[in-house]
């Protein structure tokens, strides 16, 4: 691979731990894991599947926070640190023209992009069904909400954090009503944020005697990073099992110009559920990654995932060796 050039806002002090002495994986997990309890609110049940980026002079975030009602809620939280958060005790609100778009019924597994001079925040949004909502703000205090993206059903929608054709761009997970025992990963493509089309399929879950972690359903995680080598995207997988869903995450590079277009697809798993606290919460056998902070002189990349539907969990790793590694077990 020639020299590699990672395009992002610097970086330098983002969360960051050495690879532990002896480790032999290409992505390590913080020491201080789970770095957000999910009890940090007096309210929340747990905290978890949620979206981080750099605001300021520290970083911002929108966070799921099921409330002790067990209700989806989203709420809005700021660090100094990317480890140590603040999460506003109100729920995230958001302002919306059209009363039936905007009227809150659930959500959750959020995601935040920058796109030119605004983070919009995309998030699975009940409306007669899961489906993906769509917000913009510039200081994450107001919020303004524009039309839901697709119809029922859909999940894992997730921007790129530039114009591909001209058009704003974002993956997504056609669905179901409930736990979907099927999922590809598709590209859809807007002029203007609301109207989307040009889809495309992206992946489809792998032959479980190929790479069983992702034989059944597959969809996007963090926003994706781009490289000189193509788009470095995380993913979540899942396989099942005798004992039900097994949630773990991988990696792949898609095409630069034509983003539905994988290059290398990793066989193996980068992280899966091991320790204690992906292990065992409220839906057991969970790693789900839905942000990421990278510095691009340094190659470093911290992703923030949901750890067995209750807390959040970080881990560690350097998109160079990420992307080789990819190349390497690629199964296409």
């Amino acid at each position: 691979m020639s020299k590699l050039t990672i395009q992002g806002q610097p970086l330098p002090n983002m969360p960051w731990e050495e690879r532990p002495a002896g480790e032999r994986n290409v992505m390590w997990r913080c020491s201080a894991n789970p770095i957000i309890p999910r009890d940090l609110l007096p309210t929340s049940n747990s905290i978890f599947n949620s979206a981080v980026v750099p605001f300021g002079n520290g970083y911002a975030g929108v966070f799921r926070c099921d409330d002790t009602n067990r209700r989806m809620v989203l709420h809005v939280g700021f660090s100094a640190d990317g480890l140590k958060w603040n999460i506003n005790e109100q729920p995230l609100r958001f302002e919306c023209d059209n009363d039936e778009i905007g009227k809150w019924v659930y959500g959750y597994d959020p995601r935040v992009c920058f796109i030119d001079d605004r983070y919009y925040v995309t998030w699975c949004n009940g409306y007669y069904g899961p489906t993906i909502g769509v917000a913009w703000t510039r200081d994450f205090k107001t919020f303004h909400q524009l039309e839901n993206a697709f119809l029922p059903y859909n999940r894992n929608g997730v921007l790129f954090p530039k114009k591909i054709n001209g058009n704003f761009a974002m993956l997504s997970r056609p669905s179901d009503t409930g736990h979907t025992p099927f999922g590809d990963i598709f590209y859809s493509e807007s002029p203007d944020m609301e109207f989307w089309g040009r889809h495309r399929h992206v992946m489809s879950p792998a032959a479980f005697e190929e790479s069983a972690w992702q034989c059944m359903k597959i969809g996007a995680g963090p926003v994706p990073i781009e490289t000189s080598e193509g788009w470095l995207l995380f993913y979540h997988g899942v396989l099942r099992s005798c004992n039900g869903y097994v949630y773990s995450f991988g990696s792949a590079l898609l095409d630069l110009e034509q983003p539905w277009k994988p290059i290398y697809r990793s066989g193996p798993y980068l992280i899966s559920p091991q320790k204690q606290y992906e292990l065992t919460g409220d839906v057991p056998n969970v790693c789900f990654p839905c942000a990421e902070l990278h510095d691009p002189a340094t190659g470093r990349v911290a992703v923030y995932y949901g750890c067995a539907d209750t807390v959040t969990g970080l881990a560690f790793g350097y998109i160079p060796e990420i992307i080789e590694w990819t190349r390497k077990t690629s199964i296409i």
